[in-house]
């Protein structure tokens, strides 16, 4: 190796990683202490070059090919969080510096989703076979951060209370038409409509859109709902509560003013909006290479600041916040935890190199709401300063009564 070493040296501090190079010799970096230790191997000599120029995009593509490949009992999760926990020194690097900045100079290209393209985008990941996502999902297939009690908790009560967390914000009432913007495969429209509402709930995915309406109607609430596949842009009317989980991460930054600006619009006077959505602690940044690449195109997380920044511009009240910073860790984990379990199944249905991608993404998003700098939040936006309860302890009253039901 001639590229890489100048690289892993730098990188690796915590923990070790050994490099089992195409001729059989192994190099080390790092001391071993303070991290695991992990014994990769490289199949392709092109990889000493291919790594040290892109290591994020390159690492993910040559394990889906089978190029790099890990022994001694290491997993992609050892290698992972090697990577996690020495972030910071891949990031130093001139080379990784001067990368970044391109990224950051390329981003509002790499978001862009106007309509047509947004769709596409969503359809690219949310469009698999519904079987695919029922084996390692919870049984509702809800796929977002669920709400946990305890850390214990298992993910089917993690995802009931954070329906109910949900609900409790929106302050619902019998008759009410609640919008719902992004809504996966109809868990959070089925259970608002149990509880009397009407909900009119859109998504551009067209496979999760005909799972929905059969779960609907299973539940007994296809007259309360009305799903449509459509852009948010395009939905019109005006409603009591606006809700959106999960779907502010695909706007893509230069888009942020025309989905608060929809939501504004919206909105009938006195109603408010509940907003759910990844977003990051540190400064403005870019979507990762293999992220942008192969799991969320179009996709970006955004900084609270570029949040509150299109709040402002376009005049929303922002009546509560709350941040979950461990929610998703605990969530993705059960996802891992059970992708691995019904790995074969995966493979049979999809393929080895796409059960190695989904690995890839799962292992490589739970840790970066471990070490790295993601968490979720949450958002009740309104028109004036009072149509969202100027008192917060409605939510723990809401959240208690939807628990005696």
């Amino acid at each position: 190796m001639r590229f890489l070493p100048h690289l892993l040296k730098r990188f690796v501090h915590k923990g070790q990683l050994v490099v089992i190079e195409p001729g059989g010799q192994r190099v080390y970096f790092g001391s071993g202490e303070g991290g695991p230790s992990v014994v990769m191997r490289l199949h392709d000599d092109k990889l000493d070059r291919e790594l040290f120029f892109n290591p994020e995009l390159v690492a993910a593509e040559a394990y889906m090919d089978g190029r790099l490949t890990f022994e001694d009992g290491s997993t992609v999760y050892d290698f992972l969080y090697l990577f996690s926990i020495n972030r910071r020194g891949l990031a130093s690097h001139p080379v990784q510096q001067a990368l970044r900045r391109s990224w950051r100079a390329l981003k509002r290209w790499h978001q862009s989703n106007p309509l047509g393209r947004s769709a596409k985008n969503a359809q690219s990941h949310y469009d698999h076979p519904p079987e695919f996502y029922r084996l390692w999902l919870d049984s509702r297939m809800i796929y977002s951060c669920a709400y946990f009690p305890t850390p214990d908790a298992s993910l089917e009560e993690a995802q009931e209370a954070k329906l109910r967390h949900i609900a409790a914000k929106l302050k619902l009432e019998p008759g009410m038409r609640v919008a719902e913007i992004g809504s996966g495969w109809g868990a959070l429209a089925i259970y608002l409509a149990q509880l009397g509402v009407h909900v009119t709930a859109i998504n551009v995915a067209t496979e999760q859109l005909a799972e929905s309406r059969k779960r609907a109607e299973a539940a007994g609430v296809a007259d309360r709902i009305t799903f449509f596949e459509r852009d948010y842009r395009e939905l019109t009317g005006t409603y009591d509560r606006v809700v959106s989980v999960g779907m502010m991460e695909h706007v893509g930054v230069n888009h942020f003013d025309e989905y608060f600006g929809t939501i504004k619009r919206l909105l009938a006077p006195g109603g408010f909006a509940m907003i759910h959505a990844i977003g990051r602690m540190s400064p403005p940044g870019s979507t990762a290479p293999f992220i942008r690449k192969y799991i969320f195109p179009g996709g970006y997380v955004p900084a609270m600041s570029e949040v509150f920044t299109s709040l402002e511009r376009v005049g929303l009240w922002t009546g509560d916040c709350e941040i979950l910073r461990l929610h998703y860790y605990w969530t993705i984990r059960h996802w891992r935890v059970n992708f691995e379990a019904r790995r074969a199944e995966v493979v049979e249905m999809m393929g080895e190199r796409f059960a190695r991608m989904w690995e890839f993404y799962l292992v490589a998003v739970e840790l970066g709401f471990l070490h790295g700098s993601n968490m979720v939040y949450q958002l009740l936006l309104s028109n004036e300063r009072d149509d969202v309860p100027v008192i917060r302890d409605f939510i723990v009253d809401e959240e208690r009564a939807l628990a005696r039901r």
